[in-house]
């Protein structure tokens, strides 16, 4: 992912490392304004960010000594390269009684497989685990 190095002294980036805040749609935070906006020259979609400015603020999180926070902006710069439509599938899935053990485990595979997002792949497999645990799965 991010290649460039940053940590809780590049806090915020908005500020201090501008340059590495790019949208989804490769614009900058210059690009991104209510003129732009009111004109129609950026749409919901240059508002998206990427994984890499996620990957920069967990990299930030590491460095001010705050994991939990840096686990989760790593699994929200895997969340990027799923759709959306996908996401709201997956978080009804995920809800108790939605699913079964395996329809949960085949959630985990095509997260690994076909989005390369193996940390969320181990929370799902994880909530299997612990719903089939707790009786919260579908039957």
């Amino acid at each position: 992912m991010a290649q460039t190095k940053v940590d809780k002294n590049d806090y915020p980036l908005s500020a201090k490392r501008r340059e590495l805040v790019r949208s989804a749609t490769n614009k900058s935070l210059d690009d991104l304004t209510l003129d732009k906006v009111m004109a129609g020259s950026v749409t919901f979609d240059d508002f998206k960010t990427r994984p890499e400015t996620l990957e920069y603020q967990g990299q930030i999180a590491t460095s001010a000594g705050r994991p939990h926070i840096a686990a989760n902006l790593r699994r929200a710069a895997e969340m990027t390269r799923i759709p959306d439509a996908r996401i709201l599938e997956m978080y009804n899935a995920l809800r108790p009684y939605r699913s079964t053990k395996q329809e949960m485990l085949d959630m985990a595979t095509e997260l690994e497989s076909k989005h390369q997002a193996p940390v969320c792949a181990a929370l799902v497999r994880e909530a299997a685990e612990t719903y089939d645990k707790r009786g919260r799965l579908k039957r």
